[in-house]
């Protein structure tokens, strides 16, 4: 699998528990705005004032919630695994040749493994003497 399509399919993936609060709090603040619409037209003087609290606190879930879901995307598309490349070090076992050659890791490959193959300087058998993980430094970023 490719280090785009695991990105692709991190980006596209919500937590289902994240996504089920959200939409419950949702369905929660468009209850509030209903009942607060209805309690404004239908309630009379004496229940302005609990219509204004529910209209306030169903606008401050409903963004609440749309600020999340949108939070909660943007924090899923930049999180990116980067796979390491694994590398193979190859080296010839004439002890006057010392040729070295270094590739990518392939499946079945482990230290002190002879190899079929000849060595191309002279013609002597190879081993495997290593394998390891390329490690790339992140770029520091500084606060302004």
């Amino acid at each position: 699998m490719t280090s785009q399509t695991q990105t692709k399919s991190t980006s596209n993936k919500l937590s289902s528990y994240l996504m089920l609060i959200v939409l419950i709090v949702m369905a929660l603040a468009a209850v509030a705005l209903f009942l607060a619409f209805e309690t404004f037209l239908f309630g009379g003087q004496e229940n302005q004032l609990s219509a204004i609290i529910l209209a306030g606190l169903g606008l401050i879930a409903l963004a609440t919630s749309v600020f999340l879901l949108y939070q909660s995307r943007k924090q899923a598309t930049e999180a990116k695994i980067d796979i390491p490349k694994v590398m193979t070090i190859i080296e010839c076992q004439n002890k006057a040749c010392n040729n070295k050659i270094i590739r990518e890791f392939q499946r079945g490959d482990y230290v002190f493994k002879d190899l079929d193959t000849t060595c191309p300087k002279c013609g002597g058998r190879q081993m495997i003497t290593a394998v390891y993980k390329e490690i790339k430094e992140k770029e520091k970023t500084y606060a302004i």
